[in-house]
């Protein structure tokens, strides 16, 4: 018998212990993550107990009659163990839940579960249970990794790009300073996209306290000056690139280029399993920046899927999650 409860703050505690202990969770699914920006999104988030034994927590937050995967974080469906937990249990998780929030109100659920790639070890019942659920995929977004143990080489043009960037002197490496790099990302966004970074730069700072190793800033100088740079999210299996950008100067000198030759050296030899340098899409999937993903895929990387699906109640209630037709 599977009971779910709601997430209150007083539970921390054994909410940061079980995730940790998680095979498909991030560090981004521990409250000091998910609460930075708890006044932008009502939490909901759901814990299911098995005799009393807390055995899946789902991040969530609620829109209406809505709940949500939550909605700050890039991805999060139910996060479990290895031990004790297989497809039927997660059945029977689903099953609870949306009994559960069908009491409650509920009428759409909208689920983002964890990619793949992010997972200790294989954690893909949830989408089996989707399926017997009747679940529709509403958005797929393309994100491009490298896959660390056998990478794809750059390309010819990124090969000479690394070595134009060396003999002008471009440095890379780690660095704290935040705010010179903020500001060219904020310029550069400004000027280019006609947009602003998600997090301003206290909140990057925030996290990075929270997190000093898990969220880091690596950068290319020249003459001490910041040309470009990448934000860093490491988790167990992933090393993770977003907030890039690039000053004139830094195109000039193919900074870009050489800063990832750097990091990506650097993750393989961390054990990391997976380089990915995030989604290349707008419009929930529908729109293909295709420029951007072929320069992701002339650094070596392919395709690896960010999907969300959304089920609704009443067609659990009125033919049994898993019931047979």
């Amino acid at each position: 018998m599977i009971e779910i409860k709601t997430y209150t703050p007083e539970q921390q505690a054994v909410w940061d212990e079980f995730v940790a202990s998680c095979c498909n969770a991030t560090f981004l699914h521990q409250r000091a993550y998910m609460d930075y920006h708890s006044d932008r999104f009502t939490d909901h988030s759901l814990m299911a107990y098995s005799d009393e034994r807390l055995v899946a927590v789902l991040p969530a937050n609620v829109v209406g009659k809505t709940l949500f995967s939550h909605q700050g974080l890039t991805y999060g469906g139910w996060l479990h163990q290895v031990k004790h937990f297989d497809a039927t249990v997660m059945m029977a998780v689903m099953q609870s839940a949306a009994e559960w929030l069908k009491n409650e109100g509920f009428e759409t659920v909208v689920y983002k579960p964890v990619p793949h790639i992010y997972h200790r070890y294989p954690a893909e019942e949830d989408l089996y249970a989707l399926f017997r659920a009747g679940a529709v995929l509403t958005e797929c977004n393309i994100s491009t990794s490298v896959l660390l143990s056998n990478p794809f080489d750059f390309d010819r043009g990124n090969k000479r790009a690394v070595n134009s960037a060396r003999r002008a002197g471009v440095e890379v490496g780690e660095s704290t300073d935040w705010e010179g790099y903020w500001h060219v990302l904020e310029e550069v966004l400004a000027s280019r996209h006609e947009t602003k970074p998600v997090h301003s730069v206290e909140e990057i700072k925030l996290l990075h306290s929270r997190f000093p190793e898990n969220i880091k800033l690596y950068t290319a100088t020249c003459d001490r000056r910041i040309v470009a740079g990448v934000v860093m999210f490491f988790t167990h299996t992933v090393a993770h690139s977003q907030y890039i950008a690039s000053s004139a100067e830094g195109r000039e000198r193919k900074a870009l280029a050489l800063l990832f030759r750097h990091l990506i050296d650097q993750s393989k030899d961390s054990g990391y399993a997976y380089f990915d340098f995030g989604i290349s899409n707008e419009d929930h999937g529908q729109w293909l920046n295709e420029g951007l993903v072929q320069q992701k895929s002339r650094l070596g990387g392919r395709g690896i899927v960010y999907n969300s699906y959304q089920t609704i109640n009443s067609i659990f209630s009125s033919i049994g999650m898993y019931g047979r037709a």
